[in-house]
């Protein structure tokens, strides 16, 4: 009853609060303050190939990768090989995000099931990624099937161990408590576990889609004729760095995108969190 007693007494507090002041912005709190980085690396970058202290020829300069990915976008290569890279990437993601949710949230639950499952999915997990590919060139060819089953491998184990580590890590005083208010099964999933395994499980899905992105080159190195991963490939093969910078260019472009998407879907399910890196 101490714990109920200290509960009552934090949330009562919380009630009396005054409202937080409201901090003073400064420059560096404003959204664009990030692109600030990558935009004086560029400078630089681009000073020092024209003063001949970087050679141009195999670090190609900021203004070469940029027209080389104007010339991509003028010929309507580009946005083929985006879109053909962002499926695969999406489709894997999806696949493993619904199966690694589903085996970590019954893992975690079910302490019979972790000792039976888990063993097996963490001997899995160690093995290396680029070991797969062999085996999914021979079940799958190398077409669509084998390249989304390996992203799909690099997907699984970031969610399934966030998801398992959400669910094993919520505090159980915290599920007695809603125990003690007489919660039926449902409430306690809704306002107790879900709000408690949320933030990691939203990292779990950031996390794994990141691994998707760097799993596609590998994928694409398959045999593609398409896609994100072709051009660096073809890059490599025709001599051609400055396509090689513009396809790892728009690689971190269109991932961050990805990246900042799911963040924006999944902020209204964590504005009730108030921690030291939040807003103030």
């Amino acid at each position: 009853m101490a714990f109920l007693d200290t509960m009552l007494l934090k949330r009562q507090a919380d009630i009396d609060r005054p409202e937080k002041r409201q901090r003073r912005l400064s420059p560096l709190d404003h959204p664009a303050v990030g692109i600030v980085f990558p935009i004086v690396v560029i400078l630089g970058w681009e000073l020092l190939v024209s003063a001949g202290v970087i050679g141009g020829r195999l670090m190609p300069p900021p203004s070469r990768i940029l027209a080389t990915v104007q010339e991509l976008a003028t010929s309507g290569d580009l946005l083929t090989h985006i879109w053909v890279t962002l499926q695969r990437v999406l489709l894997g993601f999806a696949l493993s995000a619904v199966a690694g949710t589903l085996l970590g949230a019954l893992t975690g639950f079910l302490p019979r099931a972790a000792r039976i499952l888990d063993p097996t999915l963490q001997s899995l997990r160690a093995i290396p990624s680029i070991a797969w590919v062999p085996l999914f060139i021979l079940w799958f060819g190398i077409f669509e099937a084998s390249k989304i089953a390996l992203i799909g491998v690099g997907v699984f184990f970031p969610v399934y161990l966030g998801v398992y580590g959400a669910v094993v890590g919520v505090d159980r005083r915290i599920v007695e408590v809603g125990r003690i208010y007489r919660l039926s099964g449902l409430d306690l999933v809704r306002r107790i576990l879900l709000p408690s395994i949320l933030p990691g499980y939203v990292l779990a899905l950031r996390s794994g889609l990141g691994l998707g992105w760097m799993f596609v080159v590998a994928a694409e190195f398959m045999g593609a004729s398409e896609g994100l991963g072709y051009l660096l490939v073809d890059g490599q093969q025709l001599g051609k760095p400055d396509q090689i910078m513009a396809a790892i260019l728009i690689f971190a472009i269109v991932g961050k995108a990805t990246d900042s998407l799911v963040i924006v879907i999944t902020a209204p399910f964590l504005r009730w969190q108030d921690t030291h890196g939040g807003p103030r």
